[in-house]
């Protein structure tokens, strides 16, 4: 099945996440999910990332980089915007600055950057054989 998405419906696609991703962050996690914290953010930028790769069909190691390096932006903004948004609305509605959820960011990111090299790399030696067996 071939389904092509415009530009601007990925735009509007990317903003609609993006929206809930940081209503979402700005929520505290219910007390079933606080032992598995870190788990969390790393799911969540692993799929992050393959998400927005995938949509976008990113190929080129600079686009895949600069996909990765916005996402682990936004996480630390997230973990200011956390700590920023109890004083600025004087409720305790999240925790403070966590530097162990960055780097369990940094750890889905960078899985996630480890099957899409492996997975280019497959597509480039699959692309090889098939140009050299033609």
């Amino acid at each position: 099945m071939n389904c092509k998405i415009t530009n601007n419906t990925k735009i509007v696609i990317v903003v609609l996440c993006f929206i809930a991703a940081v209503i979402g962050f700005l929520m505290k996690l219910p007390s079933a999910f606080r032992h598995i914290d870190k788990e969390l953010h790393f799911s969540f930028y692993f799929l992050a990332a393959a998400f927005l790769n995938m949509l976008f069909n990113i190929r080129n190691l600079a686009k895949h980089i600069l996909v990765s390096g916005l996402l682990y932006l936004f996480g630390i903004g997230i973990e200011f915007a956390q700590e920023k948004y109890n004083k600025v609305f004087h409720v305790h509605f999240h925790g403070r600055f966590d530097p162990e959820d960055v780097k369990a960011n940094l750890k889905g990111l960078i899985a996630f950057s480890i099957v899409w090299a492996i997975v280019m790399i497959c597509r480039y030696a699959l692309r090889s054989v098939k140009k050299t067996s033609a």
